[in-house]
């Protein structure tokens, strides 16, 4: 994977929002777990966005300067997030989002079989505001999750997906009903799972810049709560 640029000086960082590379049209962070990517009707609390916004316009509140949401993780996910500097930079890269190369990290419950392979489903969200999966085609929109058993120890196996379609709650939603949680999803999880982390991280990402054309690589490092249930390990380059 190509080393991206060094990330900003730590004095002019987000406070709890790590940013990994910043220029005049996008910026790329670290969402921790716990942090919303955008408020909801029902949620207002600090979001990703709000802290972003905060950012850009320095302390000016008059400033113009704004970010545009171009994907969402869920609050309990963690990893990288890009965000856009522009209307235009966002419309590119949303119109672009099928030749973005999206990688994560989970550890489930059990062992798979087979141990690589794609979920295809289609996904409809009900009025709770459930994710699950239907056999009819007018209702849902197919999702593809393809994965790869990194490693298995002690009841649990470490994944990599690679995400060919960006759905809500996919990921969760497709390796619980295959009968292999997410460790710590309490919505889609088992109701005994006492992990009170969701072993769901965002662990990389590549995509075309909106303006400049070039081909841009980011990752990450790999959360202490993986190594904590699975021990060391090792990720394959995309």
């Amino acid at each position: 994977m190509p080393t991206a640029p060094k990330r900003p000086s730590a004095k002019y960082q987000p406070k709890g929002l790590p940013v990994i590379y910043e220029d005049r049209d996008i910026i790329v962070v670290e969402k921790p777990s716990g942090l919303l990517s955008i408020g909801t009707d029902r949620d207002k609390s600090r979001t990703v966005h709000s802290i972003l916004n905060e950012y850009v316009r320095k302390g000016n509140p008059h400033s113009r300067n704004r970010v545009y949401i171009v994907h969402r993780l869920d609050r309990e996910t963690s990893g990288i997030l890009i965000l856009a500097k522009s209307e235009t930079a966002k419309t590119f890269l949303q119109a672009h989002w099928q030749e973005t190369d999206k990688r994560y990290l989970t550890i489930v419950h059990g062992s798979l079989a087979p141990k690589a392979g794609t979920i295809s489903s289609y996904l409809v969200e009900n009025s709770a505001l459930h994710v699950y999966s239907t056999p009819d085609p007018t209702l849902g929109k197919l999702s593809h999750t393809e994965y790869t058993v990194l490693k298995e120890t002690k009841g649990f196996s470490l994944l990599e997906i690679r995400l060919l379609t960006g759905r809500k709650h996919q990921i969760r939603v497709h390796l619980s009903e295959k009968g292999h949680p997410v460790v710590g999803d309490r919505k889609y999880g088992k109701g005994n799972d006492s992990y009170g982390t969701l072993a769901l991280h965002a662990r990389s990402i590549s995509f075309t810049h909106p303006v400049n054309g070039r081909r841009m690589s980011f990752e990450t490092g790999i959360p202490d709560f993986f190594t904590r249930l699975v021990g060391n390990f090792e990720v394959p380059e995309a």
